[in-house]
C-alpha cells in the first residue's frame, strides 16, 4: 500500500521511553511527574530590532541643503516612530524538566528529546500537534502489500547544520547504528531485518512481520538521522538537520538554540535565537514571566495560571491536548483487589469530575487506556459513571459495607501531592473502604509498587503515548492477564492498515475497562502561559515533544 505522504496513523509504544521525573534527582520532586515506559530506567531576553516603518520623505527640490534637510526629517521620523511593533531576535521559554546531557542515542530522559528533536535533530518522519505520522527527512513512502518492506522516498538538496550533505546512505547508517550498537530505545524497533540505501534519495527497509507500530516508532530516537562523518562531544553538542543549532548546553540550567544557517527544508526558524531556561521553582518560574525573564512557560498549573488569565491585556493561557493518564492501578493480584466486584465498585464511586474540578477544570475525563490523541481511542467513560448506589450494592455482595469497611492501601509518589489522596480516600469512605494513603519517595514507589508489585493500589501518570502493550502485558506491574486482550493487540501491531489496527485496539481497550483492572482518574491536559505577542509556539503534546522553528515574539 502507499502511504499519502506521510499522513499515516500507524503508531505504538516507544517502549524504552524514560519517566520524566527522571531526568535529574532535583526535578525528581518538582516535575509533573509523567511517567513513560521504562521506569526501571530511571530509578511528558536579548533586546529586539526594532520592525519600524520605513518613511520615505520625497522631496524634489535643487538645493543640497534642502536634500540633506529631508534625510534628516527621514530619520527623525524612523528615530522618534513608537507605533510599530519590535520583533524581538530572542525568545525565552521557560520549562521544568532539564536533560542532563545532550546524548540522545546513550542517555534516558524526555527532556532531551523535548528539546532536540524536531528542533536540533531530525527523523525519517515526524509527529504533527494531532499526534499524527507526517513526513520529514522522508517526504513520502510506500509499504508492501505483506506490510514488511517500507521504502521511503527522501527530500532533495539536505544538509546537516555543519554543511555536510544528508543523503540515504545517512539515514541507513543511523539506522544500523542504532540496532548495532543498541543505543536508546533500540529494542522498540520490533521485527528489523535490514536498511539500505537503494540510491541517494531511497531507503529500504525490511522487517521479518508486519508492524503497524514502525512508523511511530521512527518519529523518535530509532528514527533521527545522524552525520556519520561529523566529530563532535555528544554530550554537550549536537549536529543535526534541524532548523536549529546548540550554541550553548549549561547543565540543569539552560540550551540555547541559534537558527541553522545551513537548514535545508521549509521551516526555517521565524527566530533567531531561542533560549530554553528550566525552573525547578513553580514561583520562580512564575515571577520570570511576570518580569518578562521569559516569555512562555510551560507546563504551568491551573491554579498558579490564575493571575495570567485574569490579565488577558498581557497575557495568553491555553490548555493543550496531550497522553498523560492518571492511572488509579488495582493489583490484579492482590488478596483483595483481585474480587472484580472490588475494582468495579471503586470505578462508580470516583466523582471524576469532582477530581478534575479541583485541579483547574482544564482536564478531561478517561474511561479506559487510550487517550484521545492515540489510535483506537473510544470515550469509554459511560461503562462505570459516577454511581454511590451500584458501588455500594458491589461493596455489599463482597461481603463490605460503611460499618464493616474494606481496608485498602493507595500508594503514590509524593511529586503528585496530597489532594489526590485525600479525595480518593474521602469518596472510598461512603462505599465502606477505608482507605490509607502512602505518600512515599519515587524511588520507595519504584521499589515497592513497581519492582516487587507489593501494592493494594498506585496511582501514577503514565505519559507515554500509544502505551496499550502495559495492558497486553501480565509481566508488568498492574499484575493484568487477560488473554483475549493479549490476542487482540497481537493483531492490531501485525494490521496492515490503521483502521484494522484502530478497530482491534479500540475492542481490547473496551475490554480492558470493562474488566476494571485500574481506574483512568483524568486525560491530563498541559496548561501553557505566554506574553502577548508570542506565536507559533505549540499547545498540544509540548511536554514530549516541541517543535520550536515557528516560535515569534512581537510586542
Amino acid at each position: 500500500m502507499t502511504e499519502n505522504h506521510g499522513a499515516h496513523g500507524d503508531a505504538g509504544a516507544t517502549d524504552n521511553e524514560d519517566l520524566n521525573t527522571q531526568e535529574t534527582a532535583a526535578t525528581n520532586e518538582s516535575a509533573a511527574a509523567s511517567m513513560d515506559a521504562q521506569l526501571e530506567s530511571r530509578a511528558k531576553n536579548a533586546a529586539g530590532h526594532r520592525r519600524a516603518t520605513w518613511w520615505i520623505v520625497a522631496i524634489v527640490v535643487i538645493a543640497v541643503v534642502a536634500v540633506v534637510a529631508g534625510c534628516i526629517a527621514a530619520f527623525a521620523g524612523r528615530k522618534n516612530d513608537t507605533t510599530g511593533a519590535k520583533a524581538n531576535d530572542t525568545v525565552t521559554i521557560g520549562l521544568k524538566l532539564a536533560p542532563t546531557n545532550l546524548d540522545i542515542r546513550n542517555t534516558a530522559g524526555s527532556a532531551i528529546d523535548q528539546v532536540l528533536i524536531g528542533n536540533v535533530y531530525e527523523g525519517l518522519v515526524a509527529r504533527d500537534e494531532h499526534n499524527q505520522v507526517v513526513p520529514a527527512i522522508a517526504k513520502a513512502w510506500d509499504v508492501s502489500d505483506d506490510g514488511t518492506t517500507y521504502t521511503f522516498h527522501l527530500n532533495d538538496g539536505m544538509t546537516f547544520s555543519n554543511g555536510d550533505k544528508l543523503d540515504a546512505d545517512d539515514v541507513a547508517w543511523s539506522i544500523n547504528e542504532l540496532v548495532t550498537k543498541q543505543y536508546h530505545d533500540a529494542d522498540s524497533l520490533v521485527n528489523f531485518v535490514s536498511v539500505k540505501a537503494s540510491d541517494p534519495n531511497t531507503v529500504e527497509l525490511k522487517l521479518s512481520a508486519p508492524y503497524a507500530n514502525l512508523l511511530w516508532v521512527l518519529t523518535g530516537r530509532p528514527g533521527l538521522v545522524f552525520d556519520k562523518d561529523a566529530k563532535y562531544d555528544a554530550k554537550t553538542q549536537a549536529i543535526g538537520s534541524g532548523p536549529y543549532t546548540v550554541e550553548k548546553f549549561v547543565t540543569n540550567s539552560s540550551i540555547t538554540l541559534k537558527a541553522n544557517p545551513n537548514y535545508w527544508g521549509a521551516n526555517k526558524a521565524k527566530t533567531d535565537t531561542v533560549v530554553v531556561r528550566y525552573f525547578t521553582d513553580d514561583n520562580a518560574a512564575v515571577n520570570a514571566l511576570k518580569s518578562g525573564d521569559v516569555q512562555v512557560l510551560a507546563p504551568i498549573s491551573e491554579n498558579l495560571a490564575e493571575p495570567f488569565t485574569k490579565d488577558s491585556d498581557h497575557y495568553v493561557v491555553k490548555a493543550g491536548d496531550d497522553t498523560d493518564k492518571f492511572v488509579l492501578a488495582f493489583n490484579g493480584t492482590g488478596a483483595k483487589t483481585s474480587d472484580k466486584r472490588v475494582r468495579q465498585a471503586i470505578r462508580y464511586a470516583i466523582n471524576h469530575k469532582e477530581i478534575i474540578a479541583s485541579r483547574g477544570g482544564s482536564d478531561t475525563a478517561l474511561g479506559g487506556p487510550i487517550p484521545s490523541l492515540d489510535p483506537g481511542y473510544e470515550d469509554l467513560t459511560g461503562i462505570y459513571p459516577y454511581d454511590l448506589d451500584k458501588a455500594k450494592s458491589l461493596m455489599s455482595e463482597a461481603g463490605y459495607s460503611e460499618s464493616k469497611p474494606l481496608q485498602l492501601s493507595l500508594t503514590y509518589a509524593n511529586i503528585y501531592g496530597t489532594e489526590i489522596g485525600d479525595q480518593l480516600r474521602s469518596q472510598l469512605k461512603k462505599i465502606g473502604i477505608d482507605l490509607k494513603v502512602n505518600v512515599v519517595e519515587f524511588s520507595t514507589w519504584l521499589q515497592d509498587v513497581y519492582t516487587n508489585r507489593n501494592y493494594d493500589i498506585s496511582l501514577v501518570d503514565h505519559n507515554e503515548s500509544h502505551d496499550f502493550y502495559q495492558w497486553a502485558d501480565p509481566t508488568y506491574y498492574y499484575n493484568y492477564d487477560n488473554k483475549e486482550v493479549q490476542a487482540l493487540y497481537a493483531k492490531a501491531v501485525a494490521a496492515t492498515n490503521d483502521d484494522d489496527r484502530d478497530k482491534l485496539l479500540a475492542e481490547a481497550a473496551r475490554k480492558v475497562s470493562e474488566d476494571a483492572p485500574a481506574d483512568w482518574l483524568f486525560n491530563y491536559r498541559v496548561t501553557t502561559a505566554y506574553a502577548k505577542g508570542v506565536t507559533g509556539f505549540p499547545i498540544n503534546l509540548n511536554q514530549t515533544l516541541l517543535p520550536l522553528y515557528n516560535v515569534a515574539y512581537t510586542k
